[in-house]
């Protein structure tokens, strides 16, 4: 699934460098009955503007992810929504010795799925439940011991036959990486739709660097 890499000719020259993207040739997103579309983290703490941990037009995601979900759902493909599913304690929260503010409590308005958001009849996974860093949504992983467990994810995409994985949602640089990441580990093929994701940014091109990473190990950057 990955795109080739331009040939030789086709490089810039003369100390000029273009971005990775560049060298990329976008592919065609499609769907069928071996695919399913990951909406990743698509919740109102990530995608409201007065969510604990919004990210950045994320508004323009919940259009392009409503494009996607429309065109699975008519190819008969699966859709798998994913959500942070926090207790109000734990060591994934700055206040508990953590990286994040208090985001996606279970049962609150902020772990939601966002109201724009095409909720169709598909499958839920749901991470962090136990108090677990929730990054892939194919596994989670104590936030001191390291100790790491699969979700619900790959057991569902094996019982409906999914080889290919389409990732869209919230955001490139953690949750949508790290799920394309375990994707490819897993044996699928793996296509991150890029208008239909955005990253936090905590540093300057952090997305765009999870993308160049994403397509580095083989994930097809649409």
């Amino acid at each position: 699934m990955r795109s080739p890499l331009r040939a030789p000719e086709q490089l810039p020259r003369r100390g000029v460098r273009e971005p990775w993207s560049a060298y990329i040739d976008p592919v065609a997103v499609s769907y069928d009955e071996r695919t399913a579309l990951v909406v990743v983290d698509m919740q109102n703490d990530f995608a409201d503007p007065a969510g604990s941990l919004y990210v950045k037009e994320a508004e323009a995601v919940i259009d392009a992810a409503n494009r996607e979900i429309a065109a699975a759902r008519a190819a008969g493909a699966l859709v798998v929504y994913t959500q942070d599913w926090h207790p109000p304690d734990t060591p994934h929260f700055a206040k508990d010795g953590g990286t994040w503010p208090v985001h996606c409590v279970r049962d609150t308005w902020g772990a939601e799925l966002h109201p724009r958001l095409e909720v169709v009849d598909g499958q839920r996974t749901r991470k962090g439940v136990a108090g677990e860093d929730g990054y892939s949504a194919f596994t989670v992983e104590h936030p001191t011991t390291g100790e790491r467990h699969p979700t619900n994810l790959h057991p569902l995409l094996q019982e409906h036959g999914i080889t290919r994985i389409v990732v869209v949602g919230l955001a490139t640089d953690y949750c949508v990486r790290e799920t394309a990441i375990d994707g490819i580990s897993l044996g699928y093929e793996v296509v991150v739709v890029r208008d239909a994701v955005r990253p936090v940014d905590l540093q300057p091109g952090d997305g765009e660097r999870a993308l160049e990473e994403m397509a580095g190990i083989g994930v097809a950057v649409a």
